[in-house]
């Protein structure tokens, strides 16, 4: 795992490590406040040190990650884990978990809006799963 010397913008990084797609969508998620660096609201162009924090919010959870290394190109995932290492708390991870188990109500298509008993069926069934 090389080290490089100096700084290497946050949204670059983040886009490397492969934590976002594409670098506009690291960017975006930069400007719409839902990455921090230690703690600290930052811009797509911060620039991001080794040892730095990153909390990454990324629906319904904060995952939480330390900076290894810097990385400027996209790499293979093999290579991206070693400049990161993931410590998001096991209590953020269990939030994941909760969201899983939840249970997706379906309708067929065509069956058109579900009637008042319908309604009051599906509203007794979801309580009693929560």
């Amino acid at each position: 795992m090389e080290k490089q010397e100096g700084d290497l913008r946050i949204d670059k990084w983040l886009w490397a490590v492969r934590i976002f797609k594409t670098r506009s969508m690291a960017a975006q998620a930069c400007k719409k406040g839902r990455v921090l660096i230690d703690d600290q609201q930052v811009k797509p162009s911060h620039q991001v040190k080794v040892g730095s924090v990153v909390t990454v919010k990324k629906k319904p959870i904060f995952y939480k990650y330390r900076v290894l290394g810097l990385l400027g190109k996209r790499q293979s995932a093999s290579i991206a884990r070693e400049y990161l290492e993931d410590i998001t708390p096991e209590k953020e991870m269990k939030k994941l978990d909760v969201q899983k188990q939840v249970i997706q109500e379906h309708r067929p298509k065509g069956r058109g809006r579900p009637t008042k008993k319908e309604r009051r069926e599906l509203d007794k069934f979801k309580k009693k799963g929560l």
